[in-house]
């Protein structure tokens, strides 16, 4: 009998422990309606980009039981899509692509929200800048054009938004080269780079995918790249540092990160962990990265904490260099 009561125990105990582990399972957590993607800036560019194509690759393969519903809120300068995802706080069911306009926004408007007001989830990539100009202009090297620029003050600078990452390199290379620029603001990279390619601004310094397909149809030339290292990518090698071309140690690399709204639950946190973990490694995504010369950048916890705090600081040093903060 004691036999048969301690196999019974065990039996229990085991049965008992199963059940606990399908529970676990079964409430593991994940997307229950779709997710609201929110992006702060224009159609057409780097970030627009990135989004919709991470959205695409979820619907391709599968990897979520919920799609990812894409929405631009680019109204000032991006505070538009923060204010809308801080508002939203506890909500697992909202997430926010940034670009450096996370810093730079509430620097240059005075709007209230910082990268605190939202839960950290990845960094994804980091993006560079070229200086572009049209190609059917004479200048085939940045010196030419800087000289250019010199006998003719005030020649046109198109850049997303303002105060924010191309004004902030516009007024760096401004101070670096003793000349001045009239700086046109856009919504989106994509429409910068189609006023390049229409001769309505001088020169851009677009990020890669945002004028790659005008590269190559041979509407618009890159002069230098603000990196302190060549482009590693084949096709992007040939392009000089801002260094090398000009004598200028101008470097910038943007965010390209995803954020939760505030107290994000972690179940939910760790799943999104995952989730952006799956979207990167995949062939589609490295090849977005190879394709607009972006930097393979995945970070997650501490490491992209620890990121996005000393880039915080940064730019409140570039802006306040380049006299773009809000008084």
């Amino acid at each position: 009998m004691k036999l048969i009561s301690g196999l019974s125990t065990v039996i229990s105990a085991a049965f008992t422990i199963q059940l606990l582990l399908g529970q676990s399972i079964a409430t593991a957590w994940e997307p229950t309606k779709p997710v609201e993607f929110v992006i702060p800036a224009g159609t057409g560019g780097g970030a627009d980009q990135m989004a919709r194509l991470m959205a695409g690759i979820n619907d391709k393969h599968k990897l979520s039981p919920r799609p990812f519903i894409v929405v631009n809120k680019s109204g000032g300068a991006g505070a538009e899509g923060f204010l809308h995802v801080k508002e939203k706080k506890g909500d697992a069911h909202t997430i926010i692509i940034t670009l450096s306009n996370l810093f730079t926004t509430p620097l240059a408007t005075g709007t209230p929200f910082s990268w605190r007001d939202f839960t950290p989830l990845s960094r994804m990539a980091l993006d560079r800048f070229i200086l572009w100009v049209n190609e059917e202009t004479p200048y085939k090297n940045a010196k030419e054009y800087l000289s250019a620029v010199k006998q003719k003050p005030g020649m046109k600078m198109g850049g997303t938004g303002s105060r924010q990452e191309d004004q902030i390199i516009t007024v760096l290379l401004e101070q670096s080269q003793g000349v001045k620029f009239t700086y046109v603001p856009f919504k989106g990279g994509g429409e910068v780079c189609t006023n390049l390619v229409g001769n309505h601004v001088d020169s851009t310094v677009n990020n890669p995918a945002e004028c790659v397909s005008n590269w190559k149809a041979k509407r618009v030339r890159p002069l230098a790249v603000f990196d302190p290292e060549r482009i590693p990518d084949k096709e992007w090698n040939g392009i000089p540092t801002i260094k090398e071309a000009l004598g200028a140690d101008i470097s910038y690399n943007m965010l390209r990160g995803i954020f939760g709204p505030p107290d994000m639950p972690k179940e939910a946190v760790d799943w999104y962990v995952g989730f952006l973990k799956k979207v990167f490694d995949t062939k589609e995504f490295q090849d977005y990265l190879h394709n607009g010369a972006l930097k393979p950048a995945f970070a997650t916890g501490s490491e992209y904490v620890k990121w996005v705090e000393e880039n915080d600081k940064l730019h409140n040093e570039l802006m306040t260099k380049g006299g773009l903060i809000k008084k």
